[in-house]
């Protein structure tokens, strides 16, 4: 999802305070194993390869806010090879409809599958992908949250030799009848995501922080045709947001909160888990300082010096304590802290930009 949040985002990222910090803390991302094929994938949504029949759904999603059931259930599988990122969402929808045929338009105005994908994790300069019923596309490059100020969208951004394909179960646009669902295969160019010509991003044992999500509208039919449902005031009624690793609030772009993919290089069917770093766990402590900072810029008309001005207790990480370094200039600050696991020192500056050194 995208424009729909931008104002949201934007007030979230001034007024959000310590208590509101302290929710998101409690969130624990998902994490999925995705293994490496061999098999050549043909992408035309019908998933008949091997591998895809050997590789495990992710758990039914979950309503963003991480605590309804939503009506009805979305799943994921994963794979890889030397090129491509594979994606395969099982959609399940009693009433399959699309409207939208023109790439880059407002697609989650349709019922659409979105993937968002940040390959470092400093939750700066990360993908977008929206597709609907239709397999029309939205692809955007993403500058920083929208919750940071000066935020950059491409939407002109290509994601260059994307494939996708949808197939049916029941009856596109016909009112008349009840339908399964829809199944849509996605092959995403590690090329199309390199920073540099002779980047290689190719993620070998290696994570990706990932999130999907579902939009989904209830509906009217007149004369046989469906769009979105409108309130007695004529307008829209929001919309539901189902997504595999919940955010805790209705806002997607927040990166810090996303899942963890791990490419392995493992045959498909290993008996593999993914144990997320501890160092991760304390980039969560960071950005829950990060959403502090903004909620007391905007209540003390400036930056906060030390912990104590945040927080009432100290913070940790797997029970080590942790001891943030506050630096204070004239333009923002950096707040720093030094792993007790790895020796790397873990960085977060004013625009929630984030660095390890």
């Amino acid at each position: 999802m995208n424009y729909r949040f931008t104002f949201f985002n934007i007030i979230l990222g001034f007024v959000v305070g310590l208590s509101h910090a302290q929710h998101l803390s409690h969130i624990i991302p998902q994490s999925y194993v995705a293994h490496k094929t061999s098999e050549a994938m043909v992408i035309d949504g019908l998933a008949n390869e091997d591998s895809w029949s050997k590789t495990r759904w992710t758990q039914d999603f979950i309503d963003i806010e991480g605590d309804v059931i939503p009506t009805y259930k979305t799943n994921v599988k994963m794979l890889w090879d030397d090129t491509h990122f594979y994606i395969l969402a099982d959609i399940k929808e009693p009433h399959i409809w699309g409207t939208l045929k023109q790439r880059d338009t407002v697609i989650f105005y349709n019922n659409d599958f979105e993937v968002f994908i940040d390959p470092d994790g400093d939750t700066h300069n990360y993908y977008e992908l929206e597709i609907n019923a239709l397999n029309t596309v939205w692809d955007l490059f993403i500058g920083k949250p929208y919750r940071e100020p000066n935020n950059i969208v491409l939407n002109d951004w290509t994601l260059t030799a994307l494939k996708s394909a949808i197939s049916i179960d029941g009856t596109l646009n016909q009112s008349n009848d009840t339908d399964q669902g829809w199944l849509l295969e996605i092959a995403i160019p590690f090329k199309a995501l390199r920073t540099g010509r002779r980047h290689n991003n190719v993620p070998y044992n290696t994570y990706w922080r990932v999130n999907f999500s579902r939009v989904n509208w209830d509906f009217d039919l007149k004369n046989g045709t469906y769009s979105r449902k409108k309130d007695n005031f004529g307008k829209f009624l929001p919309e539901y947001n189902w997504v595999w690793s919940p955010t805790g609030v209705i806002n997607m772009h927040l990166p810090e909160l996303w899942g963890y993919v791990f490419f392995s290089t493992k045959e498909i069917g290993a008996n593999e888990t993914f144990e997320i770093p501890d160092d991760e766990k304390i980039k969560w402590k960071l950005y829950d300082l990060h959403r502090a900072q903004k909620g007391y810029y905007h209540k003390h008309h400036k930056w906060a010096n030390s912990l104590q001005e945040l927080s009432p207790s100290s913070i940790k990480a797997n029970n080590r304590s942790l001891n943030p370094v506050f630096e204070i200039h004239s333009y923002g600050y950096t707040i720093s802290i030094r792993s007790p696991f790895t020796g790397d020192l873990l960085i977060i500056d004013e625009e929630g930009k984030f660095k390890k050194r």
